[in-house]
C-alpha cells in the first residue's frame, strides 16, 4: 500500500430513475436501499454496494451493438484526497474542470476517458 488509502467504494450506474433501479437491484440481490435522494440511490447487498445516479439524458446501451456503448463510473474511497489525486494524475488520469462536490470528492477521467471519483465521504459510515 502506498499510503493513499485508495479502496474501491462501489460501482455507480447512470440511469433514468435512480430510486426505481435501486429498488430493482435491492429486490433481486436481497439487499436494501440504504440511501435515496432526488438523483441518487444506494443499495447495500450481500455482495457489496451499488450506487445509482439519475441522468435525464441516459440512453440505454444497445449491447451487443456498439452504437450506444455500455457506460458507468467507479467511486473510490480515499483517506487523503490530495495525495490520492496526485497519485492518479501521475499515473495518467485527467482531472475534470467541473467538480460538483470538490469538498469531499474529485472527478477524473482514466487514460481511456472513463470517469471515476476519489472521495473521502463514506455514506455508510455517516
Amino acid at each position: 500500500m502506498d499510503g493513499t488509502g485508495i479502496r474501491l467504494s462501489s460501482p455507480t450506474i447512470n440511469c433514468p430513475d435512480a430510486a426505481a433501479l435501486g429498488q430493482f437491484y435491492a429486490q433481486i440481490t436481497g439487499g436494501k436501499v440504504v440511501y435515496t435522494d432526488p438523483v441518487w440511490a444506494t443499495v447495500d447487498g450481500p455482495g457489496g454496494r451499488i450506487d445509482f445516479q439519475s441522468d435525464p439524458t441516459h440512453v440505454p446501451p444497445t449491447w451487443p451493438d456498439p452504437t450506444v456503448p455500455i457506460q458507468f463510473h467507479l467511486d473510490f474511497y480515499v483517506e487523503d484526497l490530495a495525495a490520492a489525486a496526485e497519485l492518479v494524475l501521475a499515473a495518467g488520469a485527467t482531472q475534470y474542470e467541473h467538480q460538483p462536490n470538490a469538498d469531499h470528492c474529485l472527478v477524473f477521467a482514466d487514460p481511456a476517458g472513463h470517469p471515476f471519483c476519489l472521495s473521502t465521504w463514506d455514506l455508510l459510515e455517516k
